[in-house]
């Protein structure tokens, strides 16, 4: 991916937060590019009020996204359907959860496979950095399997009142936008599930007045809304089971390994789940090679791992950034759907939950809990939240791939950082409870002369290493 796709994607996830409601009298020239902002919809408390609820239907959503978006619904008053095609679905996923998400979503610890407390970074040339000396005794990474975590979301909203629906999404009409109806229902197409028809099932249509779209990466909610293609990766990943005393190794630590070997511009990874590991990798530039890095993450770990077997192989898309539009009358994208995985971490799950909450939280509050009728205006500052509160974090990890991903002395100057403890409470800081954390100025100043340090190093062995192999 060159530089100025990147950085388009991330200018375009800041557009959304340019409206911002303090900026809306701002003096602009006539030629200023903020002057489409006076055709802004005006605020849904002007809104017709409704003789029944609002209906939501968050379609295909069955995943942390999903879960998130009908629970809050339906606790806030809001008829609300979940479409989702495999609830049995064992989602290919690395499965880390940072601390903060399992108080912010009251998630039970029986649901949680694993407490990481330490981690092994692992340079090109094999040099391990052990990471978490830093964390104190209740903090940790929990490890969860997305079948588990999904199934578990998803029972909780029903009994908040949502409706689960085993279905397959087909496609949607939109009301046209000359309709003076602001009541004029989405009508969702679908093929309903019930184990009693075989595996065909039964065409099936369903009426609402808002849709959120949080099926995936390859969203058909957004191919309705024409949200605009991204970049993506491919994540290649088999859970592997282990004797039992290699097993007791990965208790509760985790692995990452960085190379050109294992991939051009992400890692290699084993984690820990209940009774098993998962080893996999991932890649945006060289899709096709996929299993050749896949096989090389495995020798990388092969003594740890010796004895196992394979019980499992998952590959998935993963995307690289927002897509261009996330929201569209009274549609809105939320989770992979929308483009929410960060760079350099690859973490998706608890972007995809929090989305999911605070986008709902954003309709339940624009209907009055259901009892009026919504607008773009009301989705439109979920947006304006979500870019104003997590821009710097993507932003953060997107430079932090450009600079230590692209190249093995680059990866070889980041596992030598790793080493630095001021580096180790940042980044767990900011991993764990989803912030930016703050430095030291001092202590800043140290980590940049290190850096530069740790890469004229880099450079000087792998020159040497050219020489020998002339």
């Amino acid at each position: 991916m060159t530089s100025s796709v990147v950085f388009k994607s991330f200018t375009a996830l800041r557009h959304s937060s340019l409206e911002h409601p303090k900026l809306l009298h701002s003096h602009t020239t006539p030629n200023s590019p903020l002057t489409y902002r006076r055709f802004r919809i005006t605020a849904s408390k002007s809104s017709p009020k409704l003789h029944r609820n609002l209906r939501v239907a968050d379609v295909i959503g069955g995943g942390p996204a999903g879960g998130s978006v009908v629970e809050t619904l339906a606790k806030g008053g809001i008829e609300t359907y979940l479409i989702e095609r495999k609830l049995d679905n064992c989602k290919p996923c690395g499965g880390a959860i940072p601390l903060c998400m399992v108080g912010e979503f009251d998630l039970p610890l029986d649901i949680i496979d694993r407490r990481v407390t330490k981690m092994k970074m692992i340079s090109p040339s094999n040099i391990a950095v052990d990471i978490g000396q830093t964390l104190k005794p209740h903090k940790y990474i929990g490890m969860v399997r997305r079948e588990v975590l999904d199934a578990y979301l998803r029972e909780r909203a029903s009994k908040n009142g949502a409706k689960v629906i085993n279905g397959l999404f087909l496609k949607m009409d939109i009301p046209n936008k000359g309709s003076e109806n602001i009541n004029t229902p989405y009508v969702l197409h679908y093929t309903e599930y019930d184990g009693k028809k075989g595996g065909t099932g039964e065409k099936k249509t369903l009426e609402v007045d808002a849709v959120i779209g949080a099926d995936g990466a390859n969203s058909r909610v957004a191919k309705s809304i024409d949200a605009g293609d991204y970049d993506y990766a491919i994540a290649f990943q088999e859970r592997m089971k282990i004797p039992n005393d290699k097993m007791m190794y990965y208790e509760d630590l985790a692995e990452m390994y960085v190379g050109d070997d294992v991939s051009p511009d992400f890692y290699g990874w084993v984690f820990p789940k209940c009774d098993h590991v998962t080893v996999g990798t991932e890649t945006v530039t060289n899709k096709g090679d996929i299993k050749k890095f896949q096989e090389a993450t495995r020798n990388r770990g092969r003594d740890k791992i010796l004895g196992g077997k394979i019980i499992r192989v998952e590959a998935h898309q993963i995307p690289e950034h927002p897509r261009p539009r996330r929201l569209l009358g009274r549609v809105a994208l939320v989770g992979d759907a929308a483009g929410y995985v960060t760079k350099c971490s690859g973490e998706g799950i608890y972007f995809a939950a929090r989305s999911g909450r605070m986008c709902a939280e954003a309709l339940v509050e624009g209907s009055e809990n259901g009892k009026r009728m919504v607008n773009e205006s009301d989705l439109r500052k979920y947006l304006e939240k979500w870019d104003k509160t997590y821009w710097p974090t993507y932003k953060v990890l997107d430079v932090l791939q450009k600079v230590f991903c692209k190249s093995n002395p680059a990866r070889e100057a980041f596992v030598e950082m790793c080493a630095d403890e001021h580096v180790q409470k940042m980044t767990f800081d900011s991993y764990l409870y989803k912030r930016v954390a703050p430095g030291n100025p001092l202590e800043d100043l140290k980590l940049a002369v290190n850096t530069i340090g740790s890469f004229v190093r880099a450079n000087a062995l792998r020159k040497e290493m050219e020489k020998l192999s002339v």
